[in-house]
């Protein structure tokens, strides 16, 4: 049963980099281990975290993203993921006043903390300082008196002598130490251009890391404590309530719509796959790396983020699925693309043949793409009707030309009006990560349209 106080902290720090994956992921296996059932969040658009957070709790990973969903859905999506646990861990974003470029607080950690009324727990990089300490938690502590910090946790901390001179200085913050973490080299995990390796790319290697990232959480922290934080937070809003996918459609056909996962395709949305069942579908999970076929009786295709250039050989290598794939396609039947999914179906990733679905090529470059983008539909399609708003995320380092087709998918309208992505047939494919939760609609859509395709 889900009430509006479950206990719930908000991991958060002063900038990236400063260990609150580490942190945070510990503290939910740590909680897990002592018998809690909890619920993991992560603020933000980031869809490679919630792997490793699935992993120490048992529970689906999901995220709160204030830009993507709204502000007035970030707890009701809360308390949907919380439903039957004894407890939360947020994990939050960049720096804990870090937002959406140009728009204030808004998705920020701060913001996200501030719309739970969590308490946060500020996780500090002590590696380069001592006695400052206590002016940057103070700083952080007393810049916006809504946001309660309720505790630190000091990380790279190199030596006893060390965490005692930090411990002093703190003494006068009025901040609690809940936790001293030292370096610990065995808990790191690996990056490449996009951020973390994913868990589904390094499975036995990820729960090893989680292992040892409870192991020093459970060892350096002050559990009882960090429960009794979380016990303190205040009831969200008196008219919230769970977030809840539209009741299914009765008395219609299910149709199939295969969603594509394994190693390559690791990014989405809990909320999609709830969405699409909740209008009817019969949702299916297929790797094209390993399957050579679309599921049987497949009516719809989704196609999400991930790393296809990092698997681009073995992808192209498997033709029977990318010939299966375009005829899918070309039959009109619903296809949704997510820039992984993008990728997957231009005519070539990085000199290699793909799908062809659509004429265009891609290639990996060196610049990064990254940030939030309000977004409308250009025209009709499977997911959405012409002049349908919603907002997305773009973060890639690879390019696709030409940047749009003779139907785009969206006309961006920030940072700079372009329009972007092709919609050809019943094939909707961009650049754009969306939070379907935001206009659960195009659920419905989608899924119609695979019965009348």
């Amino acid at each position: 049963m889900v009430t509006s106080s479950v206990p719930r902290l908000v991991i958060a720090a002063p900038s990236s980099g400063s260990g609150k994956t580490t942190v945070a992921t510990g503290l939910m296996a740590a909680f897990a281990a002592r018998g809690l059932a909890v619920s993991p969040h992560k603020v933000g658009p980031d869809y490679i975290d919630p792997g490793y957070h699935a992993l120490a709790t048992g529970r689906v990973g999901r995220n709160l993203d204030a830009y993507l969903c709204g502000p007035e859905l970030v707890a009701p999506l809360f308390l949907h993921g919380a439903r039957g646990c004894d407890i939360a861990v947020v994990e939050g974003v960049m720096g804990l006043y870090d937002g959406a470029a140009g728009e204030g607080e808004l998705a920020s950690t701060a913001h996200v903390a501030k719309l739970l009324r969590a308490p946060v727990v500020l996780v500090v990089d002590a590696s380069s300082q001592s006695r400052s300490v206590a002016a940057l938690v103070h700083g952080f502590a007393s810049w916006d008196p809504q946001v309660r910090v309720g505790g630190v946790i000091l990380n790279k901390v190199g030596s006893e002598r060390h965490e005692s001179l930090l411990r002093e200085a703190l003494d006068a913050s009025g901040v609690p130490v809940l936790g001293v973490l030292r370096r610990a080299a065995q808990v790191d995990t690996p990056s490449r251009h996009l951020g973390l390796v994913p868990v589904a790319e390094r499975r036995s290697a990820a729960v090893d890391a989680v292992g040892a990232m409870a192991a020093q959480v459970a060892q350096g922290c002050d559990l009882g404590a960090l429960e009794a934080l979380a016990r303190s937070a205040g009831a969200l809003p008196g008219d919230s309530a769970p977030w809840t996918p539209p009741a299914p459609w009765a008395g219609k056909r299910a149709p199939v719509v295969a969603v594509a996962g394994g190693s390559a395709f690791t990014f989405s949305y809990a909320e999609h796959t709830e969405l699409l069942t909740a209008a009817g579908a019969e949702v299916v999970t297929f790797d094209p790396l390993r399957d050579e076929q679309l599921p049987e009786g497949t009516a719809g295709l989704v196609v999400g983020g991930g790393f296809p250039e990092v698997y681009a050989g073995e992808l192209s290598a498997n033709e029977r699925l990318r010939k299966a794939v375009a005829g899918l396609a070309l039959s009109g039947a619903p296809v949704a693309a997510e820039c992984a999914g993008l990728l997957y179906l231009c005519r070539e990733l990085d000199g290699r043949p793909m799908c062809g679905v659509l004429d265009a090529t891609a290639r990996m470059t060196e610049r990064l793409t990254l940030g939030y983008r309000d977004a409308v539909a250009v025209g009709d399609s499977s997911l959405a009707a012409a002049g349908t708003r919603m907002r997305g995320h773009e973060f890639h380092r690879t390019v696709v030309e030409p940047g749009a087709g003779a139907a785009p998918a969206w006309g961006v309208r920030t940072p700079a009006r372009r329009v972007e992505g092709f919609v050809q047939q019943g094939v909707h494919a961009s650049y754009l990560h969306t939070h379907w939760a935001s206009e659960p609609g195009v659920a419905r859509r989608f899924v119609e349209r695979c019965r009348t395709s």
